[in-house]
C-alpha cells in the first residue's frame, strides 16, 4: 500500500487514467487552435472543444452553448461576480452570499464592498446552513445576485439549491452557485434547481488542474455578464483566451466518467466514510462538525476536543495525508472562517480535521486511518 493515504480529495483528485489517456493526443498530434478553423488541424480542436462543452452541459442538463471554459472554479466565481457586478450596475449594486463561501467569492466581493457595492453575507446555523426567511429578508429593490454554494468545501454540507433558486427568481434576481466540491459528487440539475450561473473545477472530480467552467443561463431567464478578460472575443465574448484544449478535453472526460459512476461511488464512498467516523468515535471522544446526513458523501470534518490540528497532523504525516480545511487558506494560522460562522469557538475551529475519501480509498486505508488517528489522538490528549 502507498503510504501516505490520501484523504484530501476536497483540496484535489489524482487524475483519472482514463481522463489522462483522452487528453494525450492534443499535445503532440492534434495541436490545432481551435479558433483557426481553415484547416484540418483548428478543425479538429474546435471539435474536441465541441464535444467536451457536450459531455460538461449533459451532466448539469444545459445547452453546450450555455458553458464558458475558464481556468477554474474561482475564474468562474470571478467572472459570475464581477460580471454581473458590470452588467446590472444600473439596477442596482446589492449582492447576496453566506459568510461560509470559498475565499474566491467572499474576496471578491470584499473587493466590490472598496467600490461601493453592498453585500449581505447570510449567517448560518451550526449545521453550516442558511436561513430561507432570512435570505428573503435581505433583499432589496436593488439586488442583483445571489451566490451561495452548493455544498460547503470544508464541513461537506449541501444547501438548499433548489429553493434558494425560487427565492431568487420569484424576486427576478440572478442566482449562482459555487459547485467546485458538489459537481460530479451529487446530483446537480440547472432547470430543475433555479440556477442561473454555476462554477466548476476540474481538478475536483480526477480531471486536470487549471481547467474549469462557468454555466450561464440563456433563456427563462437569459443571462448576461461583462467580460473581466479581453482580447479576442473568444467564448461569444465572455472569456477572451487562447482555449485550452487538452484540459478542456480532461474536463469534458471527467463529467462523462462522472456522470456514469457517480452514483455507485457516491454509495461506496459514503459507506466508507461512514465507517471512518464510527471507527474513530468508538475509541476515542469526538464530534461531527456539519450536518450529519445532508453533506457530500466523501465528507467527514471531525473535531478532537483538546487536541491541536496541526499537531495531529504533525503526528500521522507519514500515514495519513489530511488537512484542516481548504487548500486556499493552509498556509493561514487563523482559525476555519467557516467552523467561525456556524458559531463554534476558536479551540474548536483549531481543533478540527477535514477528512476527503475519494473514489479509490479502500476499506484496508479505513482500517488503517482508524487505528493511526486513535493511536495519536489518545498519545496527544495524554501529553
Amino acid at each position: 500500500m502507498k503510504l501516505p493515504i490520501y484523504l484530501d480529495h476536497h483540496a484535489t483528485t489524482p487524475m483519472d487514467k482514463r481522463v489522462l489517456t483522452e487528453m494525450l493526443p492534443y499535445f503532440c498530434e492534434k495541436f490545432g487552435n481551435a479558433s483557426s478553423i481553415d484547416h484540418i488541424y483548428g478543425n479538429e480542436a474546435k471539435s474536441a472543444i465541441n464535444n467536451a462543452r457536450q459531455q460538461v452541459a449533459d451532466i448539469i442538463n444545459c445547452e453546450p452553448e450555455e458553458i464558458i471554459f475558464t481556468s477554474g472554479a474561482t475564474e468562474s466565481d470571478n467572472l459570475a461576480i464581477f460580471g454581473i457586478a458590470e452588467q446590472l450596475k444600473e439596477k442596482g449594486n446589492h449582492i447576496i452570499t453566506s459568510k461560509i463561501e470559498h475565499k474566491a467569492i467572499l474576496d471578491a466581493c470584499k473587493h466590490l464592498e472598496s467600490k461601493g457595492y453592498n453585500i449581505t453575507y447570510l449567517n448560518v446555523n451550526k449545521n453550516g446552513e442558511i436561513d430561507l426567511q432570512e435570505l428573503e429578508k435581505s433583499i432589496t429593490s436593488k439586488t442583483i445576485l445571489i451566490t451561495i454554494m452548493s455544498a460547503n468545501n470544508e464541513v461537506g454540507t449541501i444547501a438548499p439549491i433548489k429553493d434558494i433558486g425560487e427565492i431568487a427568481h420569484k424576486n427576478n434576481i440572478i442566482f449562482h452557485t459555487d459547485s467546485a466540491q458538489a459537481y460530479g459528487q451529487i446530483h446537480l440539475n440547472v432547470n430543475s434547481m433555479n440556477i442561473d450561473m454555476m462554477s466548476i473545477s476540474g481538478h475536483k472530480i480526477y480531471g486536470p488542474k487549471g481547467i474549469g467552467a462557468l454555466y450561464v443561463r440563456n433563456k427563462n431567464p437569459l443571462v448576461r455578464i461583462a467580460p473581466i478578460i479581453f482580447g479576442g472575443g473568444h467564448e461569444k465574448g465572455f472569456r477572451s483566451g487562447t482555449l485550452n484544449i487538452p484540459s478542456i478535453v480532461g474536463l469534458g472526460k471527467a463529467s462523462e466518467i462522472a456522470k456514469k459512476e457517480r452514483s455507485e461511488s457516491a454509495r461506496t464512498i459514503s459507506e466508507l466514510r461512514n465507517k471512518l467516523f464510527d471507527g474513530i468515535s468508538s475509541k476515542v471522544k469526538v464530534d461531527m462538525n456539519g450536518n450529519s446526513k445532508n453533506k457530500l458523501p466523501n465528507n467527514l470534518n471531525l473535531y478532537f476536543e483538546n487536541v491541536d490540528a496541526k499537531a495531529l497532523i504533525n503526528e500521522v504525516k507519514d500515514v495519513l495525508a489530511i488537512s484542516t480545511g481548504s487548500a486556499c487558506n493552509s498556509d493561514d494560522i487563523s482559525p476555519s472562517h467557516v467552523l467561525k460562522a456556524m458559531g463554534y469557538d476558536e479551540e474548536r475551529a483549531y481543533c478540527s480535521i477535514r477528512f476527503g475519501l475519494g473514489k479509490e480509498t479502500t476499506e484496508e486505508e479505513i482500517k488503517i486511518t482508524i487505528d493511526e488517528i486513535i493511536k495519536v489522538v489518545t498519545k496527544l490528549r495524554n501529553l
